[in-house]
């Protein structure tokens, strides 16, 4: 069937600016028929009135939890929260119980997902057995199993030697490798910034853990050329490693999350967990970095390293709650209303950071609106300003630092392949 979506803007990735033009796609093939005006018949039209009409949000890190962990989150209740905020592709990390180590567990998660019918899943793969650090796990096959990366994500692979020979592996194997950059031997029990930890009466978490591990794993890069992508990035220095690394020429990518963009450690001032992520919330001059880091391309991709917990374990307190947020369902309308609506970053590169740049780097289909690519469509309103309440969230998770602020920039409808994957005010799934 042809579908035509009419009276949407679309965004010229070229000079920014956006124009007004009608899609039409084949809901059957999935693809994207025309883009233009007067695009002929069409069996079903869907009318907007100014709304962006954006390729489908890719997210290169997200905690689903699935397996193992399912009071916090499910595969249904995160692709289905995925899917509300605009993504029709996810990543997801594998420290899940077990981990994802095996080409068994791969080829589940991706059977399940599917079967869902919400974003799609890509999984992402273990390091090592366990994540124990250790034994490397068998790379040619979690790759053919649908691997696209491999990282382990969470605790991060300590050992230099061992972390060498990944790296030339993964390079053999044309897989990424993903690095949570934390030197245990820096961070020890840390849990949040050291100058909010004095606030509170806890435990710094010294920034420097992460860039000692961004500096080994450059370097590991360098010699065996494999693609080193870093998580999460949130310091100054790290920025500045990265950077120069790029200008070494080092196959390095990075990505930056929300929180780090828009909060600091001054936000804490008092004993609440939902504060309490890792990477820390950093000071205001790391947090600066971060954006100048993304507005020159230094890091490539936002990722929202969306991280639900249930309330029991946040009522712990910052010394002994888990580490983690969500964000998933929040991320487009915060960066839209806080960075791009003030003109502090362009429209056209959030969305490039959302859809084109990380389907690239990560050999995903979608990321455009042209003829013959996938019909993986969001659609967004940015005249309709909200207040953040979890209770509406898809998610299981309620942990967010953004409760009660205001944002416009919502997904009213989400599309994969010709499908509809979300329409605004459907029903929860269990």
């Amino acid at each position: 069937m042809k579908v035509r979506i009419e009276g949407g803007q679309l965004l010229d990735s070229r000079c920014g600016e956006l124009f007004r033009a009608d899609i039409a796609y084949d809901d059957e093939r999935g693809h994207i028929v025309a883009v233009g005006d007067c695009l002929g018949e069409a069996d079903k039209v869907v009318k907007l009135n100014g709304e962006l009409v954006l390729p489908g949000f890719v997210d290169m890190h997200v905690h689903l939890r699935d397996p193992g962990f399912t009071d916090k989150e499910t595969l249904a209740t995160g692709l289905q929260a995925a899917a509300a905020g605009g993504f029709a592709h996810v990543a997801c990390m594998p420290n899940t119980n077990p981990p994802v180590d095996s080409a068994a567990l791969v080829e589940d998660i991706i059977a399940r997902g599917r079967a869902i019918g919400k974003a799609d899943v890509h999984p992402i793969a273990c390091i090592t057995v366990g994540q124990a650090g250790d034994e490397l796990t068998d790379f040619e096959a979690l790759k053919q199993a649908g691997t696209i990366a491999l990282s382990d994500d969470g605790k991060g692979v300590q050992h230099g030697a061992r972390m060498l020979e990944a790296m030339a592996r993964a390079k053999a194997a044309g897989l990424p490798v993903v690095i949570h950059s934390e030197d245990e031997t820096l961070s020890l029990d840390g849990v949040i910034h050291p100058d909010a930890a004095k606030r509170i009466g806890v435990k710094g978490l010294l920034p420097e853990s992460e860039a000692a591990m961004i500096a080994r794993d450059i370097l590991l890069a360098e010699r065996t050329g494999a693609h080193l992508h870093v998580c999460h990035v949130s310091t100054e220095q790290s920025v500045a490693l990265i950077r120069w690394a790029k200008a070494r020429g080092v196959n390095i990518t990075a990505e930056v999350t929300p929180h780090h963009l828009l909060l600091t450690e001054s936000i804490i001032t008092h004993d609440d967990a939902v504060f309490k992520v890792n990477p820390p919330l950093q000071g205001e001059r790391d947090r600066h970095a971060c954006l100048e880091g993304f507005l020159d391309g230094t890091l490539d991709i936002i990722a929202t390293d969306h991280a639900p917990h249930t309330a029991e374990e946040k009522a712990r307190g910052i010394a002994h709650a888990p580490f983690g947020m969500v964000g998933i369902e929040t991320v487009f309308p915060l960066l839209y209303t806080y960075l791009v609506a003030p003109g502090v970053v362009p429209l056209s590169r959030l969305v490039d950071a959302m859809t084109r740049r990380p389907s690239e780097l990560f050999g995903l289909p979608g990321g455009s609106i042209r003829p013959g690519s996938p019909a993986d469509l969001t659609i967004v309103r940015t005249d309709e300003e909200r207040r953040i309440d979890p209770e509406q969230f898809y998610s299981k998770g309620r942990n967010t630092p953004f409760t009660n602020w205001h944002a416009a920039g919502w997904t009213v409808r989400t599309i994969l392949r010709g499908k509809d994957i979300f329409v605004q005010g459907e029903e929860r799934l269990s």
